[in-house]
Order: structure tokens, then sequence, then C-alpha cells
């Protein structure tokens, strides 16, 4: 079993800043790509950023420039996303999601998702 959680969710006024963190753990054998989506109340889920094990990003076009999505090199479980410039529109809950190859499936990689972390951005 794999256990995506995500932290660093909160209340924050418009302009301001937040950084996103999502921990991987359990039985992992390796991690693929890596992503953060989000839904607003009413809408569907939506992807943010993703991050590939090689370092490769691509962004929503609301968030580029705005937001930075990385992965921990050394600890290879970890992602963040930096998220400055809020606005309100940017209010939701945000997930974290993980291809990971599993030590009982590690030829194999399967979508796992976090329970997600709520964001507020208040105008």
């Amino acid at each position: 079993q794999v256990q995506l959680v995500e932290s660093g969710g909160g209340l924050v006024q418009a302009g301001g800043s937040l950084r996103l963190s999502c921990e991987a753990s359990g039985s992992i054998f390796s991690i693929n790509a890596m992503a953060w989506y989000r839904q607003a109340p009413g809408k569907q889920r939506e992807l943010v950023a993703g991050i590939t094990s090689n370092g490769r990003t691509n962004y929503a076009d609301s968030v580029k420039g705005r937001f930075t999505i990385s992965r921990d090199i050394a600890k290879k479980t970890a992602m963040y996303l930096q998220m400055n410039s809020l606005k309100p529109e940017d209010t939701a809950v945000y997930y974290c999601n993980a291809a990971v190859q599993t030590t009982t499936t590690p030829l194999h990689p399967y979508n796992y998702w976090g329970q997600g972390t709520q964001v507020t951005v208040s105008s």
C-alpha cells in the first residue's frame, strides 16, 4: 500500500504565498511522475502542475509564472508546490497525485491520490 499525505494548506490573503508539501510512504519501489491537482466547489478536478522523475515540469496556464512545482532530489518521495501571488480563484482543495511502482508491482506504475489540503484565498 502507498499513502500520499499533503500539508501546508490554509487561509491567505490575495497576493500572499503558501507552500504545499506531499509526502509518499509505504511499499514504494520507485515514483515516476508526480502532480498537483485542485478542485474548487462545483468544478471538476484540474491539473495544476506536474513533474517527471527527471524534473521536467508542466503547468496549467492559469498558474504559470506564479506556482513552482519541485521534487526533493535526496528525499525522492517528497514533492512541493510553491504558490505565490495567490488569487481568490486559486481557492480549492489541492490533491497530490503520483504514479508509483510498488515493491509488489515494480514493473507497473499505479496511480495514487492524497486526501487533499484546503487552500482558501481571501480578497
